[in-house]
């Protein structure tokens, strides 16, 4: 029986899913053979929505016929808006209109919606919301779709899956997991040339800021790799591979300690099993692994890669401790939780 996506998604529990979306029919419809490149705006809208919400994108992959997002919800960030801007953030996205055209608010408008404390707190809690931020991202690029190809009815399936991710390990996982859909799907052969992926965008900003070079030193793991991996991701609108707050940085990553060199050597390592049904894995990977107290990587590839030899996911929850699960069971009150892993 499918669960209330109230029952899911409970930030007492964790605040990263996994979101999946797919065409109806799992037809090719996000192809790019259409009068306008339907990846590059789903792309572009991504970012727009990821400055808007309080929801961050820390992974993504536009294949042909579904999406996969790999999704932070931050609450405490919409807490801290004023109302002022929970009304600019919405009419950026909802703009006021008269004969259906958006017109500019004026300075009377833009009072008269922040003086409306329960408007107010309606649109921060919709701002705040998985729900919300899909409905954001596809909606509009389902309208934009129909009238291309002059027709009506539903372009995604009425309901995105959405996975909640309990522990580190599996967030680690699942954003190697997106990022290697296009190596597994054949689209092509490297992670980093994967079209309209996370991993391309992280690579393409490291080139953008002439920081390649520093790649190798990062992956070690040392303190001078620590050292030059500082700031190194805190003006990409993707969340940080790694959590550098404890160091004075001002947004939250993905994994203290674990940079953004040594995720790239492991999705490359994982490139290589999936190319070649086989990968012999580097001393210095299985260290990383040691260091972050996670699994040995041997395990940590079978998992990624049985994730990408199934087509569906079944289950609601992901986690690599059974333990943890049972707990979170119990916390929801039920008997026991389906895992995804």
């Amino acid at each position: 029986m499918t669960q209330p996506r109230s029952k899911i998604v409970d930030l007492n529990v964790t605040r990263w899913y996994h979101c999946i979306s797919r065409c109806v029919r799992q037809a090719f419809l996000i192809s790019n053979r259409h009068d306008f490149d339907r990846k590059a705006w789903l792309d572009n809208r991504l970012q727009e929505l990821n400055s808007l919400f309080a929801v961050s994108v820390a992974g993504f992959s536009m294949m042909d016929n579904h999406l996969h997002l790999l999704l932070r919800v931050d609450p405490d960030v919409a807490k801290a808006w004023t109302p002022s801007e929970v009304v600019q953030r919405w009419l950026t996205l909802y703009p006021l209109r008269v004969n259906r055209r958006p017109v500019a608010p004026t300075r009377d408008d833009l009072d008269r919606l922040a003086s409306n404390s329960q408007w107010v707190e309606e649109r921060r809690e919709r701002l705040s919301s998985l729900s919300w931020f899909m409905k954001c991202l596809k909606e509009p690029f389902s309208r934009k779709a129909n009238r291309e190809e002059k027709c009506r009815g539903t372009f995604f399936e009425g309901r995105f899956k959405s996975i909640a991710i309990l522990d580190d390990e599996s967030i680690l996982t699942v954003a190697a997991y997106i990022d290697l859909n296009p190596v597994a799907a054949g689209i092509c052969r490297l992670p980093e040339q994967s079209p309209y992926t996370s991993i391309k965008e992280r690579v393409e900003h490291l080139i953008a800021m002439g920081r390649m070079q520093d790649v190798a030193q990062i992956r070690n793991g040392t303190v001078a790799a620590q050292q030059v991996s500082e700031g190194i991701e805190q003006d990409h609108w993707l969340v940080p591979i790694e959590d550098q707050r404890r160091r004075g940085a001002t947004r939250e990553g993905i994994k203290e300690g674990f940079t953004l060199g040594q995720y790239l050597m492991l999705v490359d390592c994982m490139s290589r099993s999936v190319r070649e049904g086989k990968a012999n894995i580097p001393e210095e990977i299985q260290s990383i692994f040691e260091r972050l107290q996670i699994i040995d990587a041997e395990r940590w590839l079978n998992r990624v890669t049985n994730m990408l030899n199934n087509h569906r996911f079944y289950g609601s929850f992901m986690s690599t401790s059974r333990d943890l699960l049972r707990r979170v069971a119990s916390k929801l009150g039920v008997r026991q939780l389906v895992n995804t892993a």
